[in-house]
Order: C-alpha cells, then sequence, then structure tokens
C-alpha cells in the first residue's frame, strides 16, 4: 500500500476467519495500527459469510468497523439486505454487495462469452451481476420509502448508503445511473482491472486474470469507463487480493479468483484515465481518495490547514516496469509491463512512510 502511494486503506472482511465479531475486529486494527498507515476494516454482514444471521452490527461499529459487507460471496436472503441496509442506516455506514447470483454461474472468474468458449468451460454470465444489482435497487427503494426508515441526506438523496462493488458490465452501470437520478443513496466501485482489461486478457493471462466477477466484453469496459467519466461510478477500489503462486497455478477451474492491485492502481489510473482523457488529476484523486474518505466517515482525502499530514508524492510521466512488487504475492496480470507514474514519497501522518 505504501509504495501504492495509499496512506489509509479499508480491510474488506472476507478475512480466514472472517471479520464478524469484535475480537477478530480488534485482532486485524491492532496489527494495522503497527503498520506506520491508517488500516481501517469493515466486518461482514452475516455471521462468518454464512448469509443466514446478521452480524451484531451496532457492537461491530462500535469496536471500529467502518463499514459492513460479504464481499466475494452475494447476500441471497433478500430480507437479510434489508435488515442490513436499515441498520447501517442507522448507524450511518455503508454497507457493500458482491453482486453475483451464483444460480447463473457455472465456474466463477471467467466470463460467459469468448473466455468461457477458449477454456471450453461454462463461464459467469452477465445476468448474474445485473439481476443482483436490480434486485438491491428495488430494496434500498423499498426501504427509502419507509416512513420509518428514510433519511434525507441533502441534495434530494434518500434511503441506506450502499454500495455495488466491483462492477464489471454495461448494464449494471445504466442501473446505477438511473438509481442516482431517482435519488437513492448509491454509490458504484470499479477496479483498475475492470476498467484496464477484457475477457480477451483472460486468454492471454490464464489465472492472473480470473477474478469475480470475471473481465468481460470491450463494450463493458467502455461503459465502465464512461461510468467513471460521469460519476455513476464514483470510487476506484483496488480489489487487492494476494494469492500464492502455487495456488495460481492450478487450473483456470481450480484456481482462486482475485489479483493484487495495490501497488499499480495509480499507474492504470493515469494510463486508461487520465492521460486517455476520461477524468482530469483532481478528478482521478477524487475517486481515489477523496470520495471514499467521505464514504467511510474517515478524516482525510484534502490537503488543507488543519487536516491530517497525509500525502502523495509522484511523477506521473516517469514510467516503471512492474518487475519488484512489495506484496509476497505476485498475481498480477500487469507483471513486466511499463507503466505511467512513479511514487516518489508517501507520506503518512506528516512521517514519510514510503521512498522510492
Amino acid at each position: 500500500a505504501k509504495k501504492g502511494g495509499f496512506t489509509q486503506v479499508v480491510m474488506m472482511a472476507n478475512t480466514d476467519p472472517a471479520i464478524s465479531d469484535t475480537e477478530t475486529l480488534g485482532y486485524v486494527l491492532g496489527k494495522g495500527a503497527q503498520t506506520g498507515i491508517r488500516v481501517h476494516s469493515c466486518a461482514t454482514v452475516t455471521v462468518g459469510m454464512q448469509g443466514e444471521e446478521l452480524t451484531d452490527m451496532f457492537s461491530l461499529k462500535k469496536a471500529g468497523a467502518v463499514g459492513f459487507t460479504d464481499d466475494g460471496r452475494p447476500l441471497m436472503n433478500e430480507d437479510l439486505v434489508k435488515d442490513a441496509m436499515v441498520n447501517a442506516m442507522k448507524l450511518g455506514v455503508p454497507v457493500s454487495f458482491h453482486e453475483e447470483d451464483p444460480s447463473y454461474i457455472k465456474h466463477n472468474g471467467i466470463n460467459d462469452g469468448m473466455a468461457s468458449t477458449y477454456y471450453k468451460i461454462g463461464g459467469s454470465p452477465r445476468e448474474a451481476e445485473i439481476s443482483m444489482i436490480s434486485r438491491d435497487i428495488d430494496i434500498a427503494k423499498k426501504v427509502a420509502s419507509d416512513s420509518d426508515a428514510a433519511m434525507d441526506h441533502g441534495d434530494g438523496v434518500v434511503g441506506s448508503c450502499f454500495v455495488i462493488q466491483h462492477i464489471s458490465t454495461k448494464e449494471g452501470v445504466d442501473l446505477v445511473r438511473n438509481a442516482k437520478k431517482e435519488g437513492l443513496n448509491i454509490h458504484a466501485e470499479a477496479t483498475p482491472h475492470h476498467f484496464s482489461l477484457t475477457e480477451m486478457d483472460v486468454i492471454k493471462f490464464g489465472t492472473n486474470a480470473k477474478m469475480n466477477p470475471p473481465l468481460r466484453t470491450e463494450e463493458d469496459r467502455d461503459a465502465i469507463l464512461d461510468g467513471i467519466k460521469d460519476g455513476t461510478i464514483d470510487i476506484i477500489a483496488t480489489d487487492h487480493a494476494p494469492h500464492t503462486a502455487a495456488e495460481k497455478e492450478k487450473s483456470i477451474t481450480e484456481a482462486p479468483s482475485g489479483i493484487i492491485g495495490l501497488e499499480t492502481s495509480l499507474s492504470l489510473g493515469i494510463q486508461n484515465l487520465v492521460n486517455r482523457g476520461y477524468l482530469t488529476y483532481p478528478e482521478l484523486i477524487d475517486r481515489m481518495s477523496t470520495a471514499p474518505c467521505k464514504l467511510y466517515g474517515l478524516e482525510g482525502g484534502s490537503i488543507k490547514e488543519g487536516t491530517i499530514a497525509d500525502f502523495v508524492i509522484f511523477a506521473p510521466n516517469e514510467i516503471w516496469e512492474v518487475t519488484g512488487f512489495k506484496s509476497k504475492a505476485k498475481n498480477s496480470p500487469f507483471l513486466d509491463k511499463r507503466l505511467p507514474g512513479v511514487v516518489k514519497y508517501t507520506i503518512c501522518d506528516g512521517k514519510i512512510v514510503y521512498m522510492e
């Protein structure tokens, strides 16, 4: 994270064990406090990520959870989704959803299209994501219209603050865009790999480009880029998912999904968003820093007198070769690529925590 220019990170809760109780959350936050940067964490929505029983969201928030998610697993129980939205709204924190209905999926991590045809397997069709985003928007509308649960956030935005994680389809982008126009308090994340790559890269790089949801078509990537440009997608999240070489050397159907992203995300934002005219530098920094801080209620994301002294100093036009990761994992389709944007210094709370 330091090498990537991050002074704050928000961990997802799909660890082993999952962050479903205050003891595990305290352990994670305690370890994070020793890193030199600000490590925050979400807690799970359901106990053990089993999708059957809500965690004690109130005690977890009191213990330091900045949000809730069963990231990596969809919540299939609609009543639990509604209750989680209501609780999160009462607590003033976001609840985030991994949107893939497993009933549609034959093999996850591979788009049901050219990639699945190449590997001669069934894949993950776009409907798996579209159906879940549509369902959760409908649930959020019901929550927002409930006279006991409705909350006006100003500017015509109502309801629970909920996040569509790592969006991958053009239809999903359109659903979020329309929901925002209707005033729902909805946010969407895009990952650098979803705005940089397509399913053709899964054919090229194999398991190092396998992820959930999968890389999809060029048309989907273009829609994500447009969604980032017009603000429909207001957050860029790395979805950093380290795996060992042994895990990724398994077959395409057996290897786990996910790639690392902390060290390449700024460069990919420069290459594919700023240099291609989708965002200005201030807009890129907003999507990667200011907007996430605002979402999670964190101090930071701006430079002004009296705020925390967190900075990244980088050379936007300097080129580096992706060869030496600081991460213990190397599972990245960008390995050996040449990318723009070299982080020179990462400064957290006025202290230099990384220097090139």
